[in-house]
C-alpha cells in the first residue's frame, strides 16, 4: 500500500552540539490541521539524492505531539546523504521543505504509567524527549501519575549532552523526574556522573528494590502466563546503539526482569 506523503516545512534549525554536529529541527505540516502521533514514534523522510535515487531515512520524533508540528534531532554523518541534506543550509534553509510519511513505530510508553527508566545515548535521546514532554507538559496536566521517572542519558563528552538545560529544568520542577547524565570520557571539570549507563541503571534498580523491600533477582514469571495478563510495576525504555542496548538488556535480565518489561529501539 502506498504511503501518504506530507510536506514538512522547516520552521527552525539549531546546531545544539558543534563537536558532534547535532542539529535540532522544528517542522510544520501546513496541509494538516493537526499531526497526531504517540510520543516515541518516528517519521520517515524522503528525498532524491544527486544521482536521482530516492532515499528514505527514519528518524525518531524528538517531541510530543503539538498541533501540526514535530521536532527531530539528527547528527550529521560523514558521507551520509540524508543527515547532510537536512543539516546544510543550502539544501534545507528555514522555509524549505522535505517529504515525510508516518507516524510509525511501537516504541511507546506502556499504560497505565508505571515507574519507568528511560535510557539513551546520543540521538537516542530523541524519543525520550518526546516521552518526557508528554508526561510533564508545559501547559497541561501532569500525566506521570506521581510515578518515578528516571532519564539516564550517556555520552562521551559534556558538549554532546543534548537538551541538558531542558531536562535539568524539568527535574527541578518535578520531584518525581530524575535526570542522570553520565559521561564515559569526562574532563576534569565535569562534576556529574561518570561511566556507562548500565552502571547507573543497576544502581537505580537495586536502590528501588531495597526501598520497596524487594529481593533481587525477582522471581520468574510462569511462562504459561498469557502476555495480556502480564503486569509490571516498572518498565525500562532503551534507545541507542546496539552495544548499549544489549548491555542494558543483559543487566536487567540478570535482575530477573521479564523481556516484556524491557522495551527497546536501536539504530545501528
Amino acid at each position: 500500500m502506498e504511503r501518504k506523503l506530507y510536506t514538512a516545512r522547516l520552521d527552525r534549525k539549531v546546531c545544539i552540539s558543534e563537536s558532534a554536529q547535532c542539529f535540532h529541527f522544528e517542522f510544520v505540516i501546513d496541509e494538516l490541521e493537526s499531526f497526531p502521533f504517540t510520543a516515541g514514534q518516528f517519521v520517515s523522510t524522503v528525498a532524491t539524492d544527486p544521482n536521482g535515487k530516492q532515499q528514505t531515512r527514519a528518524y525518531s520524533i524528538a517531541s510530543a505531539a503539538r498541533g501540526k508540528s514535530f521536532d527531530l534531532c539528527v547528527n550529521r554523518v560523514e558521507g551520509g546523504f540524508f543527515s547532510n541534506h537536512l543539516a546544510d543550509l543550502t539544501d534545507l534553509p528555514p522555509g524549505g521543505t522535505v517529504k515525510i510519511h508516518g507516524p510509525h513505530g511501537h516504541f511507546i510508553l506502556r499504560t497505565p504509567i508505571t515507574d519507568s527508566i528511560l535510557i539513551a545515548t546520543g540521538t537516542g535521546i530523541a524519543p525520550m524527549r518526546g516521552f518526557v514532554q508528554w508526561l510533564f507538559p508545559e501547559d497541561g496536566p501532569d500525566r506521570s501519575e506521581g510515578r518515578d521517572i528516571w532519564l539516564v542519558y550517556g555520552t562521551r563528552h559534556e558538549t554532546e549532552l543534548y537538551y541538558q538545560e531542558e531536562f535539568e529544568a524539568l527535574a527541578a520542577k518535578h520531584p518525581n523526574f530524575h535526570y542522570l547524565a553520565t559521561l564515559s570520557r569526562a574532563g576534569d571539570s565535569w562534576t556529574g556522573l561518570r561511566g556507562y549507563v548500565q552502571d547507573h541503571v543497576a544502581r537505580i534498580v537495586e536502590e528501588r528494590a531495597a526501598r520497596l523491600g524487594q529481593t533481587l533477582p525477582v522471581a520468574p514469571i510462569d511462562p504459561a502466563t498469557p502476555a495480556s495478563e502480564l503486569n509490571f510495576d516498572i518498565y525500562a525504555y532503551i534507545c541507542g546503539l546496539n552495544n548499549m542496548v544489549s548491555g542494558v538488556r543483559e543487566k536487567l535480565a540478570g535482575y530477573g526482569w521479564h523481556r516484556k518489561q524491557i522495551i527497546f529501539e536501536r539504530y545501528d
